[in-house]
């Protein structure tokens, strides 16, 4: 059974995939550019806007990754949630 989920999950999941794709596009612009002060910034500043987007997507959802806590002690949270084939 495909657990329906809200229109905020995508819009939240859709929010941390961009943030984190133009952290990629940094991470290999910084590979090559080692001494790009601006670049660094914009990396420092996306890395903590992710890491935010991540906590107020997993205090609403659940487990994000499989590194992530789990919020609540009464059951393993990562089960419960749907699997990447369901979203």
């Amino acid at each position: 059974m495909v657990k329906t989920l809200p229109q905020e999950y995508y819009k939240q999941l859709e929010e941390i995939q961009v943030a984190d794709f133009v952290l990629i596009e940094l991470t290999l612009y910084l590979d090559t550019h080692p001494t790009d002060m601006q670049a660094i910034q914009q990396y420092n500043q996306y890395a903590h806007y992710s890491k935010q987007l991540k906590e107020k997507f997993e205090a609403a959802f659940g487990p994000l990754e499989q590194g992530s806590l789990n919020r609540t002690p009464e059951f393993w949270a990562w089960k419960s949630g749907p699997w990447p084939w369901q979203v």
